[in-house]
């Protein structure tokens, strides 16, 4: 009897057959792995593809990041440098893992609500925020005046966490 939220596929590609089981994160990560080793082309595609599952942001960030009962914050540890901008965009990473995770329902942020969880200064907020949707990391929902990170903002952030790691 499976448990509420698992999911098991069975997938044959010629003569391999195999069973996933668990999350549907892991069980996707899982079968694309298995399918872009069994089909060339798929491991072409995979070569060009830009995507980052909740499993890799949460092996990339739990050393700056912690969802917390009060939500997702941001939490570094004492030997991180870290710029506004960087902080900024880890809480938006954040809160993406917490939707992801199902703890919240939107990963969407207002400016206030970044201030609440990282006790920035709310004009560096909306600088910091503002150079980052000109640059495309950031996505606004006009609707409501919140922002969410983008895949490109995933892909600056890592980079940009990346040399600071590298520096220490």
């Amino acid at each position: 009897m499976s448990q509420a939220g698992q999911v098991s596929v069975s997938v044959t590609v010629g003569d391999a057959t195999v069973q996933f089981s668990g999350s549907a994160e892991s069980v996707m990560t899982s079968v694309f792995n298995f399918l872009s080793k069994q089909v060339p082309a798929m491991d072409l595609a995979k070569k060009i593809s830009l995507n980052y599952p909740v499993t890799e942001l949460i092996e990339t960030y739990s050393h700056l990041i912690k969802i917390t009962p009060e939500g997702p914050r941001v939490i570094p540890d004492s030997d991180s440098r870290l710029s506004d901008k960087d902080v900024v965009g880890l809480q938006l990473v954040a809160a993406r893992i917490a939707k992801e995770l199902g703890k919240i329902s939107d990963d969407a942020m207002a400016v206030s609500e970044i201030n609440a969880t990282t006790a920035l200064n709310p004009k560096s907020i909306s600088s910091r925020i503002s150079e980052m949707v000109k640059a495309g990391h950031v996505a606004r929902d006009q609707s409501e005046g919140k922002y969410r990170i983008t895949t490109a903002g995933i892909h600056w952030l890592n980079s940009t966490i990346a040399k600071k790691a590298g520096r220490q």
